[in-house]
Parts: structure tokens; C-alpha cells; sequence
């Protein structure tokens, strides 16, 4: 049984975390995310910037939809897309995380290495 931890509100659930690094374990879903930033998109918009079909496009901007990095909303026939920063603020926040613990280790060992050393041997 994997242990949630919930101290704070936006903090991500294991199963968020795994949504979001899988959805931008790939390139195209990193480039539609990047592109969604900017502004909303068509899907069609999207697509035909792409070498693959428009089903194809559809499936990444689904991982991308699941794990909470884009909103998707109709508009008449077509369906946009923009980045949600509320998930790209959270998700950052993860890694700013991950970041202040590698610091302090980094940290730890520096100060390690800067001991002086003890004469044990004469």
C-alpha cells in the first residue's frame, strides 16, 4: 500500500505525480504543452504541425488532459486546449522539492569534505 501524504492542500498525489511525468515523458506531449502555454489551440491546430495523424495528436493531448497539465473545452465543432498552471505550479513545486533535497545533501557532503582531517596516522 503506497502512504499519501496530504500536508499541504496542492500537493500532488502519487498517482498525479505518476499522471504527470508520464505525460511529459514524451516529446510531442512537451511541445503541445509548451504551445498551450501560450495561448489556446485547436486540436486541428495542433495536429497540423505534427508528422502523425490527427488520432495520434488526440491520444497526447489526452495524457496531457489526464494529467491535469491541459483543459480541454468545446467550442462548436472544434475542441481547445490550454495549459492549466494551477498543475504546472503544483508539479513545479514537486520538483522544487526534489531540488531543496539534493541541495541540502550536496550541501551535507561539502561540508563533509571541508572537515579537516584528524591525524589517526603518525
Amino acid at each position: 500500500m503506497v502512504v499519501q501524504r496530504t500536508s499541504e492542500p496542492s500537493e500532488l498525489t502519487d498517482e498525479e505525480i505518476d499522471r504527470v511525468f508520464h505525460a511529459l515523458a514524451a516529446a510531442t506531449r512537451r511541445d503541445i504543452l509548451r504551445r498551450t502555454m501560450a495561448t489556446e489551440q485547436s486540436v486541428s491546430t495542433l495536429a497540423a504541425d505534427y508528422d502523425m495523424s490527427f488520432a495520434a495528436v488526440q491520444k497526447h493531448v489526452g495524457v496531457l488532459e489526464q494529467a491535469g497539465l491541459i483543459i480541454k473545452r468545446a467550442e462548436g465543432r472544434e475542441r481547445l486546449v490550454r495549459a492549466d498552471p494551477a498543475m504546472i505550479a503544483r508539479a513545479r513545486a514537486l520538483l522544487a522539492r526534489f531540488e531543496d533535497l539534493w541541495r541540502a545533501r550536496v550541501d551535507r557532503l561539502d561540508a563533509l569534505l571541508a572537515e579537516p582531517e584528524t591525524e589517526s596516522h603518525h
